[in-house]
C-alpha cells in the first residue's frame, strides 16, 4: 500500500474522532486555511453547507459523517499527523525559516503550521527527522526519561580503537554539564566511521560526546529513533508518512 493511503486512512481515522460535536467555525478553521474571522464572513456569506444545507450559525455543530462544503468543495479535519523526513544539510527543525530554510518547507501537506519536530539535528547534520501533531507522540521521543535510542553515522577527524567503547559505555564528562553522559553505545566500522546510539539529546551531544575524548566529528547522519530506521528509498529532502506500525513502536 502507497504511504500516501496509509497516511490517508490515518487521517479519516482520525477524523472519525474529531469531528463529534465541533463547532462549525472550529471546524473550518481547522480544515482550511481561513482563520476565525474569515470563517465568519464565509458562514455569513452562505458559503458553507452541511449536508446539502446552508448554516450560518457559528456554534452550529458538526458531528459524525456529516458533509461539510465550502462554496461547493468538500472540506475535512487534517487529523493526527506523522512524518519522517531525510534531513539534508543547511536547513534547520525550527517551525520557522531563520539563518537557513526550516526543514517544514520541505514537507508538502494541508495545515503545516500544526506540525512541530521531534526532536532536532543541527544545520550540518543530515538523516532522520520525525514531524508529527501528536505531542504525546512526540515526548516519547524527546523526553531522556524515555530512553529513546537515537544511532547516528559518525565520520571522525581521527582514529579512534576499541578502548573508546568502554568510555562511551561509562559515560562521558561533556564541559559545562554536571555529571555524566547516559551510556551511549559505540560500534567501530572504520579507524575514523563509527555508529553512536545514545539516549539523551543535549545540545550537540555527539559532538561534545568527541570533542570530550580529542576528537571532531567530520560528519553527522541520524539513521533511526528508536525503532523507526530511516527510509532508504527516501533521498535528501524527501519525506513520507509513518506506517502504523512506525507509530506504534514509539
Amino acid at each position: 500500500m502507497p504511504f500516501e493511503v496509509v497516511g490517508l486512512i490515518i487521517w479519516q481515522f482520525s477524523l472519525l474522532k474529531l469531528s463529534i460535536n465541533v463547532r462549525l467555525d472550529k471546524f473550518i478553521c481547522e480544515s482550511t486555511p481561513l482563520t476565525r474571522s474569515l470563517a465568519k464572513k464565509a458562514l455569513h456569506r452562505g458559503d458553507i453547507t452541511c449536508d446539502g444545507i446552508v448554516v450560518k450559525d457559528s456554534g452550529f455543530k458538526v458531528t459524525e459523517g456529516m458533509r461539510v462544503c465550502l462554496e461547493g468543495e468538500p472540506i475535512a479535519l487534517v487529523g493526527v499527523r506523522y512524518l519522517m523526513l531525510n534531513k539534508p544539510v543547511d536547513t534547520i527543525c525550527s517551525t520557522i525559516d531563520e539563518t537557513y530554510p526550516s526543514v517544514l518547507s520541505l514537507v508538502d501537506v494541508p495545515k503545516p503550521e500544526t506540525l512541530h519536530i521531534a526532536g532536532r539535528l543541527d544545520a550540518d547534520t543530515t538523516g532522520l527527522v520525525l514531524i508529527t501533531t501528536d505531542g504525546q507522540w512526540s515526548h516519547k521521543i524527546t523526553s531522556p526519561k524515555k530512553e529513546c535510542g537515537k544511532r547516528y553515522l559518525v565520520q571522525l577527524a581521527e582514529p579512534v580503537d576499541a578502548g573508546l567503547i568502554a568510555i562511551f559505555a561509562a559515560g562521558v564528562e561533556l564541559r559545562g554539564e554536571d555529571g555524566l553522559t547516559k551510556p551511549a553505545l559505540l560500534e567501530i566500522i572504520e579507524p575514523q566511521l563509527v555508529r553512536l546510539t545514545i539516549t539523551e539529546g543535549k545540545y550537540h551531544q555527539v559532538k561534545r560526546m568527541f570533542a570530550a575524548v580529542g576528537n571532531h566529528v567530520q560528519g553527522l547522519h541520524r539513521e533511526s529513533v528508536g525503532q523507526i530506521e530511516l527510509d532508504p528509498a527516501l533521498a535528501l529532502g524527501e519525506w513520507r508518512y509513518l506506517t502504523p506500525e512506525e507509530i506504534a513502536s514509539v
